[in-house]
This record gives C-alpha cells, structure tokens and sequence, in this order.
C-alpha cells in the first residue's frame, strides 16, 4: 500500500487531491499540511512513499524543503505540484531530487500516471514540461556527488571503499546508490552500471 502525503496552502487542490485520489486501489493518504513546517513536524514521525509537494509554499523555500526531505528521508519521494510550466521552483526542485512535476491543471488519470512512474522508481513529467526545451534534453536529474558514487561503483568499490574515498558515510553512500537506482530503474548493480552507459553517464565501460 503506497502512502501518500499532500503539502499544498491551498485548500481547494488538497480537497480536489483527497476526492481524486480517496479510496483509489493500493493507495493511502497518510496527511497533508498547508506549510513546510508542518509538513517536516509530520514526516518526523510518519514515514511515506510520495510527499506531493507545492512549488510554492508560503514559510518555506519548497527546493529548499524538497532537499531536506531528500537529505532525511532518502526513500520518500517527492512530486511537484505547480500551476505553470514557467515556474522557475520546478528545475530548483528537480535539482535538489523530486521525482517529477505534475502542472495542476492535469486530470486524475495524468496524476495518476505520475504517482505510478514515480512509485516505481522513475521521474515523471507533465507533458508541457516533458517538451520544454529546460527538461526535454534528459528525464534524469543526476547530481555531481551521485556522479562521483556511481563511477565509484563502476570500478568495482564497495559502499566502505567510496565512503573512505569521499569521506562520507557508508549509510550516505547507500543513500546515493538507491537514488541511482531508482532514477535509472535498475534493480540491481550490474543494471545500474549498464544503464549509465545507455545514458551516457560513464563512457569508459566495455561489457
């Protein structure tokens, strides 16, 4: 059962959430908050799968939230929710490791499509989004550390081997290696490996 969780101030998209998505099969809403505090207070003791997460939220920066979410809670995954294609928070947010942005203008069978891409470990995209020249060019968002880990686990290292190398945990290495995964849809190392060089993420690789 996925659970989900709504952080959005306006009241007529967390009820328009609630009645689309109530009842659905294999779903279940755990919450929702109309400010980042709130949403952090409720996270802290009630872990989900998918924080929904507005673009713009009246306490707090939402990029900045979405990478704190990330940084404490590697395994949930976060959807933007913006009303414009031309929301400059909506590459912030990718940057800093949303799963996807949905345009709140979307009809429940596009929003169900996005929770399910994301729940399986892929990024989703509204289609406006999708054919925007800033988003169009790759649906992965890798960052420089995720880059530095996953060449790491190329050339053989263990997750102890690339945390002495970075000087980071072995438990932040993990937390990388998972992101990879997911973003990659690999369910294991050797696909993960293979599927960064599909992407043109290593190209030193010969299989």
């Amino acid at each position: 059962m996925a659970q989900l969780f709504f952080a959005d101030d306006h009241p007529l998209i967390l009820e328009g959430l609630r009645a689309l998505l109530y009842q659905e099969p294999g779903m279940e809403i755990k919450g929702e908050a109309r400010t980042g505090r709130t949403c952090l207070q409720f996270l802290a003791s009630n872990p989900v799968d998918l924080v929904m997460l507005d673009t713009a939220l009246p306490d707090m920066d939402s990029a900045e939230l979405c990478a704190t979410i990330k940084r404490q809670y590697p395994s949930t995954s976060i959807l933007a929710l913006s009303y414009s294609k031309h929301d400059s928070n909506i590459e912030r947010m990718m940057e800093n490791h949303a799963s996807g942005c949905l345009i709140k203008n979307a009809d429940k069978q596009e929003l169900l499509t996005a929770i399910h891409t994301i729940l399986e470990g892929r990024t989703f995209l509204s289609p406006e989004l999708a054919a925007d020249s800033r988003f169009g060019k790759s649906s992965l968002h890798i960052t420089k550390r995720e880059k530095e880990v996953l060449s790491l686990i190329a050339d053989g290292h263990t997750n102890h081997e690339i945390a002495e190398k970075l000087f980071i945990s072995s438990d932040t290495v993990d937390s990388h290696r998972r992101n990879l995964m997911g973003k990659l849809n690999a369910r294991n190392t050797a696909m993960l490996i293979k599927c960064a060089f599909a992407h043109r993420l290593l190209t030193n690789l010969s299989f």
